[in-house]
């Protein structure tokens, strides 16, 4: 019984992901699913990348977060459209939550929708989303064992971000093992380092934001 209910689960979940996939393909929107622990820098990478596009794309935000607006009051601050959503406890977001959630941004033709995913390695990976891009964020603190651990996560990136490059030196982090994992799982992935605290990788991020191609096949 469980099993035919999960399965019931993951069909609605991708009829509605299709759905919300066909909408960003006839808008031109370029919808990125952002994956990571909580305290990786998912915010940060966001509004650094805002800064960095400049007037060079017009940038909406979904937070999803089990509580809390913090996130998307920050995102707010930058007068940016954003919207929040709160899972109560949910480890995830899903392509309904994201439906409901763009019928209330004013979303113009050709702009870039982060989805700010739930901190978490495991759940959201199973979840289409209707995104166009999917990016995990890993951090040095973490550890470079993560791809690893929770290879799921990153067989289905598109790229892979570590962020917090500037603890390295402090750091017990072996970035040839990191990037061995990585590639090991998904050897298209892009992989960019940046530190949103020096900046250093930010443009270099953006520029691959702005030119990647959007897949609109998935999953």
């Amino acid at each position: 019984m469980e099993i035919k209910v999960m399965k019931n689960i993951m069909h609605a979940n991708q009829k509605l992901a299709e759905e919300n996939r066909d909408y960003f393909r006839s808008k031109g929107i370029k919808a990125v699913n952002i994956m990571a622990s909580p305290g990786s820098g998912k915010t940060s990478t966001i509004m650094k990348l805002i800064d960095a596009f400049g007037d060079k794309a017009h940038v909406a935000v979904v937070e999803g977060d089990i509580a809390s607006s913090i996130d998307a009051e920050k995102i707010d601050k930058l007068g940016n459209p954003v919207v929040q959503i709160n899972t109560g406890g949910g480890c995830h977001l899903d392509a309904n939550m994201i439906k409901s959630a763009v019928e209330s941004l004013d979303l113009k033709e050709g702009a870039i929708l982060f989805i700010e995913n739930v901190g978490n390695l495991v759940c959201p990976s199973s979840f289409d989303l209707g995104e166009g891009i999917k990016m995990v964020i890993a951090s040095v603190p973490e550890g470079h064992d993560k791809p690893y651990k929770y290879t799921s996560m990153f067989e289905a990136a598109d790229i892979v971000v570590l962020n917090k490059i500037d603890l390295m030196p402090y750091i017990d982090f072996d970035k040839d093992s990191f990037y061995k994992g990585v590639k090991a799982l998904n050897e298209n992935a892009e992989v960019i380092e940046i530190s949103c605290k020096t900046g250093e990788g930010i443009d270099k991020l953006a520029q691959w934001m702005l030119t990647a191609q959007v897949s609109h096949n998935r999953p």
